[in-house]
């Protein structure tokens, strides 16, 4: 799979500052640079393999032999006796101070001085032409939302952020952040945390990989380099250390395997959920097998931080977590083990769970229902389940409030709509998104099929309901695509959903056959097939 995009993230219309900042490389800036990088580089020593004579030795995948070390003997000799050519390089004065200052402003770190406007830069000749031109190309109006993707092509990853323009029917890239690693979940938070509990409100993004971290981003400022923060220890859990195996001169490689560990997570982060009434806490779940409980104002790299709380409540990969969304205490998880576990973060021991028969995709707890909650599983089934019918012992099973047949295949992708009540999208990895209407008839709810349809994104991985406007959502898949689908345009879809509109006070807009719905971003020529409608 060398493009994708694994997960989608909206932000709510207003949040995001108006003209972004441009990232500022300054001494405090500095110095937190050198403070979040510090531990990788301790790192480094411990790359090197150590042979069974105490060598130091590194180790060549294709088994290369020692006629290859005995040819960098040769071109070692042929480099000493080129010494006396190489001297007008002046090599051994690269440590003075004065001699790095006479090679210009780039020859240190320090000298790469940033320049809020174009007139103070004395190497940039063009001055002050198109400031004005570049701020409004990159504002964002109130009126926008932001959708968050987590994009891979080939060996870069990569987090992109649209902007989306209902009334305007656009939607375009504003802005990317290149990430170390594959990334596997996103979760919007307005929490700063590099502030205290009583700060504004801010506009962030949390992001976890296939690394051990969770690393928290700035959506409000341009061309960062480093995140604000990082959730973990990677001096601890950097998958390249290796070990030796095997006899002989030449070693093969494997990753050291990490042992668990209660402040921080040693595998890969599967899932994030963001506590909206106690801002500064944060859940994620990892292939570690743990749920870990994060304080956002702990501070970050200090030997006495880490997760608040670590949940070993689970015996196999954790795939879901999110808090409810009513009762703030309340942590839904599920995972490969095939169960699904509630319990209250500050007790865990107490909570109640259930054994389902297929692993987990994803778990969502209804949002005007603090007590319903839907699970995804990769056998394309949708559950839903009451809680206060969940057995105490989690390895029993549990009747489900109803079972839908969603997706031939994994159900990979589901979300309930927070604007209005019952609506809930599935998408599967047979490349279909449904739309599914869930009601109250004869004292028992029953879920029908409102509409269908492939939007082109491939096997789709994520399926969002806006936050803002209702029967708008967005996904994407295995296709490394995005497109915003208005189920709205769809008369029969309105007819459906009227009463739901006209008792949460919504109105949509007709935008006619023409698009049929569908906003994707500019395709450069390439050819776009949004699918067809069942």
């Amino acid at each position: 799979m060398s493009s994708h995009i694994s997960s989608l993230s909206w932000v709510r219309r207003g949040v995001a500052q108006q003209h972004p900042d441009k990232y500022k490389l300054d001494e405090a800036e500095m110095a937190r640079a050198q403070e979040l990088i510090r531990s990788e580089l301790e790192n480094v020593d411990e790359a090197d393999v150590v042979n069974d004579d105490g060598g130091d030795e590194w180790v060549d995948d294709d088994g290369a032999g020692e006629d290859d070390e005995d040819k960098m003997d040769e071109d070692m000799d042929v480099v000493d006796d080129d010494k006396d050519d190489m001297s007008k390089y002046k090599l051994d004065e690269y440590d003075d101070e004065s001699a790095s200052m006479a090679l210009g402003p780039f020859s240190n770190v320090k000298g790469l001085t940033y320049y809020n406007k174009l007139d103070e830069d004395p190497y940039i000749t063009l001055k002050g032409a198109d400031e004005e031109d570049e701020r409004k190309e990159l504002e964002i109006l109130p009126a926008d939302n932001l959708i968050l993707s987590a994009r891979t092509e080939d060996d870069v990853s990569y987090l992109e952020v649209h902007v989306y323009d209902d009334a305007g029917e656009d939607l375009y890239v504003h802005h990317d952040i290149l990430l170390p690693a594959v990334p596997l979940c996103l979760e919007w938070l307005d929490f700063n945390p590099r502030a205290s509990t009583d700060a504004a409100p801010g506009n962030y993004v949390a992001i976890g990989t296939m690394d051990p971290e969770i690393e928290i981003w700035n959506l409000d400022v341009l061309d960062a380099a480093m995140p604000d923060a990082i959730l973990g220890r990677p001096d601890e859990t950097a998958a390249h250390v290796p070990v030796p195996l095997g006899t002989g001169k030449k070693k093969k490689k494997k990753t050291k395997k990490r042992t668990v560990s209660s402040a921080h997570h040693v595998d890969a982060v599967l899932a994030i959920s963001w506590n909206r009434h106690h801002r500064n806490l944060l859940a994620s779940g990892s292939a570690d097998k743990t749920v870990k409980l994060w304080d956002l104002t702990r501070g970050i790299g200090g030997e006495e931080e880490g997760a608040l709380r670590s949940f070993d409540v689970h015996t196999d990969t954790v795939q879901g977590v999110q808090w409810n969304t009513i009762a703030p205490t309340i942590l839904l998880t599920g995972s490969y083990d095939r169960t699904v576990r509630t319990f209250d973060s500050r007790s865990p021991d107490q909570g109640v769970g259930a054994r389902i028969g297929a692993d987990v995709e994803g778990v969502r707890w209804d949002p005007f229902d603090e007590e319903k909650f839907y699970v995804s599983l990769d056998n394309g089934l949708v559950l839903a389940f009451d809680a206060r019918t969940l057995p105490n012992n989690a390895e029993s099973p549990a009747p489900a409030l109803w079972t839908l047949s969603a997706h031939d295949g994994p159900a990979s992708a589901m979300d309930l709509s927070s604007v209005l009540r019952g609506v809930l999208v599935t998408g599967g990895a047979d490349k279909i998104v449904k739309v599914w209407d869930i009601r109250k008839e004869g004292g028992k709810e029953v879920v029908s099929p409102v509409i269908s349809r492939d939007l082109g994104v491939g096997k789709v991985f994520s399926a969002t309901w806006s936050p803002d406007d209702p029967l708008v959502l967005a996904a994407a898949g295995s296709k490394a695509k995005l497109q915003v689908w208005d189920v709205a345009a769809n008369s029969g879809a309105r007819k459906v959903f009227e009463s739901k509109l006209k008792a949460a006070g919504r109105e949509v807009r007709d935008r006619g056959a023409g698009s049929g719905g569908v906003i994707g971003v500019a395709s450069d020529g390439e050819d776009d097939d949004s699918g067809d409608e069942d």
